[in-house]
């Protein structure tokens, strides 16, 4: 069976620092750059009339790094929220956050959940953007919250899915992933049983609506089986 067109697309936005390092620049100017690649591809999915588009922008194990470079991304999340979330109500995007905001502070969070009421009427495309996002931690989330409802009974694979973070958004297609690297980064890791991949050399901030497009159409080549003949 064709695969079609994909109705929910995630990317693992990897290489920023390499774009960086490569023109002799500070690791902050890879991030800055990008955000930009966050507008243009965000834009692209829009205009595409993409069903669902998951941007994993912030993991759990990134409070690892730096402070220096924690702190210029959390100013660079700060501002992207200010600059674009009139952009997204306007052009009826539907925001959604995935993963575990409680080590950010109240002002992000604050920020973020104004962004989320704001864009809950719209009915186009659904952007979710993964901030403190661990797929294993939500696993064991979601996990203990059927045990603590119903008990281990209670932990069917149906279940499952109705207490991921993804819950609100269709089930997951394409996962892409830029600079070279082949893995899933403990990224969508239930999600992505049946989801098929891309990956490209091309470095994050150089990754353009083209390159979209480019994984689209390898996807719609696929067969998928999801397991059968």
């Amino acid at each position: 069976m064709s695969a079609a067109v994909p109705r929910h697309i995630a990317i693992i936005m990897d290489g920023n620092g390499r774009w960086a390092k490569k023109r002799f620049l500070p690791r902050v100017a890879g991030h800055k750059a990008g955000v930009d690649t966050v507008r243009t591809i965000a834009r692209a999915a829009r205009d595409m009339g993409l069903e669902a588009m998951t941007l994993y922008a912030f993991s759990s194990e990134n409070w690892k790094r730096p402070e220096e470079e924690v702190g210029a991304l959390m100013g660079l999340m700060k501002q992207f929220i200010t600059s674009d979330l009139d952009e997204f109500v306007a052009n009826n995007v539907q925001l959604h956050i995935l993963g575990d905001l409680s080590q950010f502070a109240p002002d992000i969070r604050d920020m973020v959940a104004d962004a989320v009421a704001r864009t809950a009427a719209n009915t186009g495309t659904k952007l979710a953007v993964a901030l403190g996002y661990g797929a294993q931690d939500e696993i064991v989330r979601a996990a203990r919250a059927l045990a603590a409802a119903g008990g281990a009974d209670a932990i069917t694979p149906e279940a499952m899915e109705r207490e991921l973070y993804t819950a609100p958004l269709p089930p997951l297609d394409l996962i892409i992933r830029t600079s070279g690297e082949q893995r899933l980064s403990n990224f969508l890791l239930w999600q992505a049983a049946y989801a098929e991949f891309w990956f490209t050399d091309v470095l994050w901030p150089d990754f353009t609506a083209a390159h979209l497009m480019d994984a689209i159409a390898a996807f719609a080549r696929r067969e998928r089986r999801y397991g059968g003949l």
